[in-house]
This record gives structure tokens, C-alpha cells and sequence, in this order.
């Protein structure tokens, strides 16, 4: 059984864009108190919509699991900037860095995110990625597209846009 409360803890309110690491960008839709095992329990309810998903977050455990607020615009900025750096990849073995890769797309982290894609992006004239590779650099794309069409208020399709754009950016640089 649930209770819908009407007053949000002051971290998260009803309304509010979070990022959740392991999901990416959701919106807190309200917190309720439950019963678990014969205690009460506060929990932000937090709807995924790109996954068509609900997921129940202990109010006392948001901080400590890694749910933060959106990404500030200089923190954008900055991750946009990492995009149009240059890769950096290590030579070890593809399952270690495929491990490394998948940890910095769950930290939650824009920053790290973004060195994901920016490692992983492969121009036209650049040899073909394996499989794995794609898949990770599809997650990350679309993970760091994600919040930065919520913090810019714009669609997830012009997010990728400018994402890929930053990207072709370091090429003509180099």
C-alpha cells in the first residue's frame, strides 16, 4: 500500500529532472511513503520515459546511489569541450577498456560520459567499430543527448545533432 504525500524532501520535488546513473535522465513524479517489512519508508517515485519505466528510490539513499540534478550549464560546457579533445585509448586489452567504458557511462558522471563518446566516435574515414564498440558509443551518445536536450530544453534528435557536430569539430582541428 502506498501514500502519496504532498511535501518532497528539499533535494528532489515533484517535477524535477534527475539523472539516476544507471538509468540516465528521469523525472521525479512525486514521493510516497511505504510500508517495507513492517517500517514506513519515504521514496522519490521516478518515471523513465525513454525506458517505459518506474523506479522506486529510498529518500534517505538517493544521494548515496548517485542521483544528482541535472548537470549546471558551465558542467555542459565542459563536457562539450571534452568532446573536441583528443582520444584517448588505452592499449590494453578491448574487454578491459569495454569494462572501463560501460563503468564512466553507469558513474552518471557528464564528464566522463562525454570522454566515452569522444573516445569511441569514428569519422567516415576512419576504420569500421566492432559490434561491442558500437553499442557503447550508441549507450553513451545517447545517454549524454539525453540530459543535454533536457538542460538546453530542446529534442533528444537536435541534442544528437550538436553532440555529433562538437565531435566533427575535433576532426577539422586536428
Amino acid at each position: 500500500m502506498t501514500v502519496q504525500t504532498a511535501i518532497a524532501p528539499a533535494s528532489f520535488r515533484a517535477g524535477d529532472h534527475i539523472v539516476y546513473p544507471a538509468h540516465g535522465v528521469g523525472r521525479v513524479t512525486g514521493v510516497e511513503k511505504q510500508m517495507v517489512a513492517g517500517h514506513p519508508l519515504e521514496v522519490f517515485v521516478i518515471q523513465f520515459d525513454q525506458d517505459k519505466m518506474t523506479l522506486r528510490v529510498p529518500t534517505a539513499k538517493a544521494k548515496s546511489c548517485g542521483m544528482r540534478p541535472l548537470a549546471s550549464a558551465q558542467v555542459v560546457g565542459d563536457a562539450m569541450k571534452t568532446l573536441t579533445g583528443r582520444a584517448r585509448i588505452k592499449r590494453t586489452m578491448w574487454s578491459r577498456r569495454a569494462q572501463e567504458y560501460e563503468a564512466k557511462i553507469n558513474s552518471g558522471d557528464l564528464i566522463s560520459i562525454a570522454e566515452v563518446v569522444r573516445d569511441l566516435h569514428r569519422s567516415a574515414d576512419q576504420p569500421e567499430q566492432s559490434y561491442s564498440e558500437r553499442q557503447l558509443y550508441e549507450s553513451a551518445l545517447d545517454r549524454m543527448a539525453r540530459e543535454l536536450a533536457v538542460v538546453e530544453k530542446i529534442n533528444r534528435e537536435q541534442a544528437i545533432a550538436k553532440l555529433t557536430h562538437s565531435l566533427t569539430l575535433k576532426k577539422q582541428a586536428a
